[in-house]
């Protein structure tokens, strides 16, 4: 198959995206797949690495894929009359990039938001991952608490501020009071279009809670307030279109404060990754019965790790969010926790891209027209 991954992007998870990108580049077998690099910059070109790119991070496996410009732009073209919708122009000359399937390594905004999804559904190119609708719904965590809640799964308590809140002095005083009233302190805010923990703090006093809001609304117009829980963070990954199977769960044992953007990716101490997670049998089957329930409830499709609070106290799952482009890289839960269920990372490749063209196929045998 000829495959393009794409990486980088606007987001605040950029370098995650590359670092991610370089994982899933390096186990692609170029044996049997023809694999092209499509890196987008933060301003938003996109630009068609050298081959010599690919080269260069297979022999080097502690090197991460460059955004650089190049002299070959790469644009999408609904509708354009090629075999593809990626075209390649340089020199003033526009030809067709050949792409059976799209392997889209798009952290955060612009990559996990179904912005480009949609670009590949009207390109009609066929890509790995959740549909326009899931990514969308899940890229926002108040809409994926809400639809959790319809479906009866267990969600952490939170309440919803708005840029217009805070704003409003009377509003966003009736919010403060509302989270004092309801919750203990410490509470923890964060935006509700981010991933990685971009843009979260721990508030345990009215000056934190104020200066966390504030932190939080540069990275969205929408935030959340959610109460503290003594908990443990159990991860499961979840892969399929019709046939969904959930994986192995582990544990993230972070040894920052809460597990923060420098735990995940900076500081290579910031937590330990228990795999399988320390569970009886029983709450093994209930995490992975909940990671399946919770995906089929935002009609998510192609791969996901479902993040979940164990209260310490109670014993009760919380499903935290969803990540439907998680981590590739080679600390992430996700490969990890397929790997650990007999699911080797290349193979986890192969498996991936199988369901990115199983689902194609499924959607282009629907009818769109009477006639």
């Amino acid at each position: 198959m000829k495959i393009a991954v794409i990486y980088g992007g606007k987001t605040g998870e950029h370098e995650v995206s590359q670092v991610s990108a370089s994982s899933v580049a390096r186990n692609i077998n170029t044996d049997k797949h023809t694999v092209s690099l499509i890196s987008i910059t933060k301003t938003g070109e996109w630009f068609l690495q050298p081959d010599s790119e690919l080269e260069r991070i297979k022999k080097d496996t502690k090197a991460i894929l460059s955004d650089s410009a190049t002299d070959v732009r790469i644009c999408v073209i609904p509708g354009g009359g090629v075999k593809s919708g990626f075209c390649k122009m340089k020199d003033g000359k526009i030809t067709p990039l050949e792409t059976d399937i799209v392997f889209p390594v798009l952290h955060g905004t612009y990559g996990e938001d179904g912005l480009p999804q949609g670009l590949f559904e009207m390109a009609e190119l066929p890509y790995c991952g959740c549909d326009v609708m899931s990514s969308a719904i899940s890229m926002d965590k108040e809409k994926t608490k809400q639809i959790w809640q319809t479906a009866g799964l267990p969600v952490i308590p939170y309440i919803t501020v708005y840029r217009s809140d805070r704003e409003d002095d009377a509003a966003f005083a009736a919010i403060l009071k509302k989270s004092e009233r309801d919750f203990e302190w410490p509470v923890f805010i964060k935006p509700c279009k981010a991933g990685s923990s971009v843009g979260a703090s721990k508030a345990t006093s009215r000056e934190e809670f104020i200066a966390a809001v504030d932190e939080a609304l540069l990275w969205d117009d929408k935030i959340l307030v959610e109460p503290f829980v003594e908990a443990r963070e159990i991860e499961c990954s979840v892969t399929g279109f019709r046939d969904i199977t959930s994986y192995i769960p582990g544990e993230i044992i972070p040894t920052h404060e809460f597990y923060d953007y420098d735990a995940k990716y900076i500081d290579p101490d910031g937590a330990a990754l228990k795999i399988p997670a320390d569970l009886d049998d029983e709450k093994i089957r209930e995490v992975r019965d909940i990671a399946i329930k919770a995906f089929k409830a935002l009609n998510g499709c192609g791969f996901s790790r479902i993040d979940f609070f164990l209260d310490k106290k109670t014993g009760k799952f919380f499903l935290n969010e969803i990540n439907t482009i998680p981590g590739f890289t080679n600390i992430s839960m996700f490969p990890k926790l397929c790997e650990a269920s007999g699911l080797p990372y290349d193979e986890l490749l192969e498996k991936l891209m199988a369901i990115g063209k199983e689902r194609f196929d499924a959607m282009r045998s629907l009818k769109t027209s009477r006639n």
